[in-house]
């Protein structure tokens, strides 16, 4: 099934670009959350025609994420665990949604999937996270796993 992306989607394209896909993803989940269209002509010339504002839109948001990216310069994120037994191993983990939140506690708004977390942090410590703004643009943070 070939479609035509409104939105980025991770590991399969960019906005504006036609891409083939298996049917059952396309139809029953990137056409009804509003990311892709059908690629038939219509909607092809449909796309050309509104080209212009998804590179407008794009820029805007490339624009806000170097902003972000700016503001996350030397930002660093406490978190409280519990400690259970020994090698300062906590109770449960901290994941992405955790950090997304303490971000959003310092009032940066990011998105808990912007956080590029290789697996959850099971441990006491200061670790470097990735996180993903846009296509290109990226920032670290130092996030601290401390004890209660």
């Amino acid at each position: 099934m070939h479609i035509i992306l409104t939105q980025d989607v991770p590991s399969l394209g960019f906005a504006g670009e036609v891409v083939e896909v298996k049917a059952g993803y396309g139809a029953n989940y990137l056409i009804p959350q509003g990311m892709a269209l059908l690629a038939t002509p219509s909607n092809r010339a449909g796309i050309e025609h509104q080209r212009h504002a998804i590179e407008a839109r794009i820029v805007r948001e490339r624009s806000e994420a170097e902003k972000l990216a700016g503001r996350l310069v030397n930002t660093s994120v406490s978190l409280t665990k519990k400690l259970v037994g020994d090698g300062d191993k906590i109770f449960g983990s901290v994941g992405s949604k955790e950090i997304a939140e303490a971000l959003g506690d310092q009032g940066i708004r990011v998105d808990r999937r912007q956080v590029n977390l290789e697996a959850p942090l099971k441990a006491l410590g200061v670790y470097d996270v990735e996180l993903k703004l846009h296509r290109d643009i990226s920032a670290t943070i130092k996030v601290w796993v401390v004890a209660d």
